[in-house]
């Protein structure tokens, strides 16, 4: 079968891969659609994402969707010819964070197309793929694979606005208007947000977010008075989420949060210390929290987006084919021309 492979910086491949074999509880999927990430993107530019480097030839892949193609014994609530949306998320279930409800901080988790293991977690951007029948979760047949492919960057998003403590009448900034920054601006309206205010540095994708409804949307590479605006009299927002990952946009966020909020780190920062004014969190009594992957929002993420609840159309940006895969990189990575493109086979 053909795999997206990584073998490092700029080492990207369509190869021939031995096809998996499901074991007991185990599940067969063919491959249905595939979001291309901002860690796929990182480790094809970087070789790494954050402190996380690709020490082994690695299979690419954790937002998915697929079409069951075969059972094992046991398995019940899924059958061959099932629509799923897949978790990439495989937990033991048995440690004291998973017994707590705290199952995406597990101390031994394996997640699709990770290398923060070694050997790495191989990803499911390959025609056939095994998973654990529990990380099935059969959507109708009327529901795009595309769009639910959806359901693990949205699972991100809505996990963030969670962790940001109620948003009912609040004031929320967030830095980036990639494809997690507008599913946390449309999570976060449909959580009650006052008012919502995104920043990026491309005009392009802040157009979209202002036709996907948020109030403001500012380019703060060539506006960067308009955000500084706001740290007036100690900060303006309840809440900020940051989802760029820089170092540049968490200093710029902690300054125009005001006393008593709340900030919510989503993207991942470089490796290493991170110079910010720790100061402005301590003398404001800013909370500064983290929130990394998600938990029971995932199965949250599938009913809302099967219900049609929630409108990501202003995300999905195209559909390409494996055998464009490089030009498919290239689009994602264009932030002037996409926000989420997905591949299929």
């Amino acid at each position: 079968m053909q795999a997206v492979m990584i073998y490092g910086a700029k080492d990207l491949r369509l190869e021939q891969r031995p096809a998996g074999e499901p074991g007991p509880g185990e599940v067969l999927v063919r491959f249905g659609a595939g979001g291309i990430c901002g860690s796929d993107m990182s480790y094809w530019t970087k070789g790494r994402v954050g402190d996380f480097a690709v020490r082994e030839p690695m299979v690419l892949g954790h937002e998915i969707s697929g079409t069951v193609e075969r059972v094992t014994p046991g398995v019940t609530h899924v059958a061959p010819g099932d629509r799923v949306a897949i978790d990439p998320s495989r937990p033991c279930l048995s440690c004291d964070y998973c017994r707590s409800g705290r199952s995406h901080l597990c101390r031994h988790m394996r997640f699709f197309g990770s290398a923060s293991v070694f050997p790495h977690v191989q990803g499911a951007f390959s025609e056939t793929f095994v998973c654990r029948a529990d990380q099935c979760h059969k959507v109708p047949d009327t529901v795009s694979l595309r769009k639910i492919a959806l359901a693990e960057p949205l699972a991100v998003s809505l996990h963030a606005v969670r962790r940001a403590g109620e948003m009912l009448g609040k004031h929320v900034l967030i830095t980036g208007a990639g494809p997690i920054g507008m599913l946390c601006a449309i999570a976060a309206r449909r959580a009650g947000a006052a008012t919502i205010t995104i920043t990026d540095l491309v005009d392009e994708p802040l157009a979209l977010a202002r036709a996907a409804g948020v109030d403001l949307a500012i380019n703060v590479a060539s506006e960067p008075d308009r955000l500084a605006a706001f740290e007036a009299n100690k900060g303006h927002f309840d809440i900020g989420i940051e989802a760029t990952g820089s170092v540049q946009a968490l200093a710029g966020l902690i300054r125009v949060i005001r006393p008593g909020g709340r900030l919510v780190q989503l993207g991942m920062l470089p490796p290493g210390e991170v110079p910010i004014p720790v100061n402005l969190l301590m003398a404001r009594e800013i909370d500064f929290v983290g929130a990394f992957r998600f938990a029971g929002e995932f199965t949250l993420a599938v009913d809302l987006l099967v219900n049609d609840r929630i409108d990501v159309g202003a995300v999905m940006s195209a559909d390409m084919p494996v055998s464009k895969l490089e030009e498919a990189f290239a689009l994602a990575i264009d932030r002037k021309r996409a926000i989420k493109v997905h591949l299929h086979f």
